[in-house]
């Protein structure tokens, strides 16, 4: 089921739909979008990972490294919830 998902990149506001079939993770759909490249972002990530007890650690390193790129806020919309039967 494709989402959106609103961010900021150089003060612009955009919408991109999103699927987890296609990206890891929001931040990979949107590095894509714009033509960024994550190869190092990624393996850089990993280690982050492996040294860190939690997730915390992971999370401010790549909040960091996406405001360096130019992102403001990334965020998936909320779901409409609509009726049975209701398109």
């Amino acid at each position: 089921m494709s989402r959106t998902i609103i961010y900021t990149y150089k003060k612009q506001e955009k919408q991109l739909a999103f699927s987890y079939d296609q990206y890891r993770s929001i931040h990979e759909a949107v590095a894509a979008a714009e033509g960024i490249d994550l190869t190092e972002f990624l393996k850089m990530e990993q280690q982050v990972e492996a040294v860190s007890s939690g997730s915390k650690a992971v999370r401010d390193f790549r909040d960091n490294h996406f405001k360096k790129l130019g992102f403001g806020k990334i965020t998936l919309a909320k779901k409409e919830h609509r009726g049975i039967g209701e398109k």
